[in-house]
């Protein structure tokens, strides 16, 4: 263990006892002259010592400061011409900053305002941290939020994909524009959930769903068999498109919202009852057979709704090809919604993103988070049945 003889100013020491501003200077003091002890060893000579053991010639002081509980400290650190001097006490403080900043962007991720942030850090601290330098720490997500955003996706296959998007607001060129956040989850074969990746685009369109699958497809996504969503036009197009022959599946709870829109009130208890059973029933053939008896009990009282239930049956019982267990959670996005909740409550405290940088940075270091407990949680879906089902008919068609 290294032992520095430190000498004391005699004038801090009556503000330090009572009770005044002295701990500062006198820290300040303290580690002025640990620093030139330190500096001293690093070269084998004092100042202006001859020595045939020197290893270094001094190269004069610049001045660093130091966050601390106590305030800013401003201290004069050695230096050397060959710039080899690096502190011990700037190595712990550079451990203790980072950890500082990992603090910060923990607060910023979990919804708090840069303005609070930045109280936080004059609180703690005593100093002042602007909201420039607050979103300045924050760029050090973005290599995090694209390595996780390009990963491979082909270690497994993914049966099971839900999709869903919200509208954010953006401040581009000088104005604030809606933008489409598009967000996919994968339900991969061995049960686990995972959150595949996300995109912006300018509205829900063809093209914009299009481009996403696309980049999912060319980061490996495989194997899918159903994809759950909304009735956007422009969504179930691409879908058609990007994954064809595969099981479309629209999202019950949006489809009931849609007929009980069509309804007049005074029905929409009753038929609420009657959409529960098509929905819930054992089979195509039971679901055909409550379809009827709902279409002659509402089509004079609400001819508008059995338009709308008759058009979007097909789709929204496409789930009844999968075994029972299954169809709960792959009926409706109500899995993914509870993902948009999550970003609904940062986006409140925010308000209007500065810009889409912005957007991938935070919301895409929350979505990382989210995966971690997916893929590392509980199984989110018991797959025996459907593999073993998969493999049957795979089997059987190569026999044929």
């Amino acid at each position: 263990m290294t032992h520095y003889q430190i000498t004391i100013d005699d004038s801090l020491l009556p503000a330090l006892f009572s009770g005044g501003s002295g701990l500062k200077p006198l820290l300040e003091q303290v580690l002025n002259q640990i620093l030139l002890a330190q500096s001293t060893e690093a070269v084998g000579a004092a100042p202006h010592e001859r020595s045939e053991g020197r290893q270094g010639y001094r190269n004069g002081y610049r001045e660093r400061t130091l966050q601390t509980r106590i305030g800013t400290l401003t201290l004069s650190v050695p230096r050397l011409r060959d710039g080899s001097f690096s502190p011990e006490l700037w190595e712990r403080w550079q451990r203790s900053e980072q950890a500082f900043v990992l603090a910060l962007l923990e607060m910023v991720i979990q919804g708090v305002s840069t303005r609070k942030v930045e109280a936080v850090c004059e609180e703690l601290c005593g100093a002042h941290f602007s909201k420039s330098t607050v979103s300045a720490l924050c760029e050090r997500l973005d290599p995090l939020v694209n390595t996780w955003q390009n990963r491979p996706l082909t270690e497994v296959s993914y049966p099971f994909l839900l999709v869903d998007a919200l509208v954010i607001r953006v401040r581009e060129d000088k104005r604030v524009r809606p933008v489409s956040l598009l967000l996919a989850c994968g339900v991969r074969e061995d049960g686990h959930r995972e959150i595949l990746g996300f995109a912006l685009g300018d509205s829900e369109s063809e093209a914009s769903w299009s481009d996403f699958f696309a980049s999912l497809k060319k980061r490996g996504l495989s194997g899918v068999f159903l994809v759950t969503s909304d009735n956007h036009a422009g969504l179930v197009k691409a879908v058609e498109q990007q994954f064809q022959g595969v099981t479309w599946q629209r999202c019950q709870v949006h489809f009931v919202r849609n007929v009980l829109s069509a309804c007049p009130a005074k029905e929409q208890k009753a038929l609420l009852c009657k959409l529960r059973h098509i929905l819930e029933a054992s089979d195509e053939a039971t679901a055909r057979q409550q379809l009827r008896e709902t279409i002659e009990a509402f089509a004079s009282s609400a001819p508008r709704a059995m338009e709308c239930l008759e058009k979007g049956f097909e789709d929204v019982i496409a789930v009844l090809c999968l075994p029972e267990r299954y169809r709960k959670r792959l009926r409706s996005t109500n899995s993914v919604e509870r993902l948009n909740e999550e970003i609904r409550r940062r986006e409140r405290v925010i308000r209007i993103f500065p810009n889409r940088e912005s957007v991938t940075r935070l919301l895409g270091a929350l979505l990382m988070e989210f995966d971690e407990a997916f893929t590392t949680g509980k199984v989110y879906l018991d797959m025996t049945e459907f593999n073993n089902e998969r493999k049957e008919k795979h089997g059987s068609q190569e026999q044929n």
